[in-house]
């Protein structure tokens, strides 16, 4: 096994469904946990509904046959990338950063821009 960090691109996940559309969320969180496991440094964007899932006890009452328990899932992301709710999406659901689990952080566009922009990122949408 290497000492050399991992020399693959950037992967910068983008989930915009929530419980409303449970197999898209399911596997934006599903790819950003695979990844982020593998070694690849990951982003989890949760916008929309899945804005949600940035609080305590939510993603653990979501819950889809067959997929990994969301909530082990994001803690994935959590412990080995980041996972960033959009502002716009908590403003209108009345989230503050107070209501967040530790380690999630509320950003805009202009970051989720820039983090897709970086040199060699991949950008995916769910």
């Amino acid at each position: 096994m290497s000492n050399q960090p991992d020399q693959r691109r950037p992967l910068i996940v983008k989930c915009t469904a929530g419980s409303d559309d449970a197999e898209r969320c399911a596997q934006a969180f599903t790819v950003a946990a695979t990844a982020a496991a593998s070694g690849v440094a990951v982003s989890l964007w949760l916008t929309g509904e899945a804005a949600w899932f940035g609080l305590p006890g939510r993603a653990e009452a979501f819950v889809l046959p067959h997929s990994a328990p969301l909530a082990d899932l994001r803690d994935t992301v959590l412990e080995l990338g980041t996972l960033t709710v959009c502002t716009q999406c908590a403003k209108r659901r009345d989230i503050d950063p107070a209501d967040l689990l530790p380690g999630v952080r509320i950003s805009g566009a202009a970051s989720f821009v820039d983090e897709a922009l970086q040199p060699d990122a991949q950008a995916l949408v769910y």
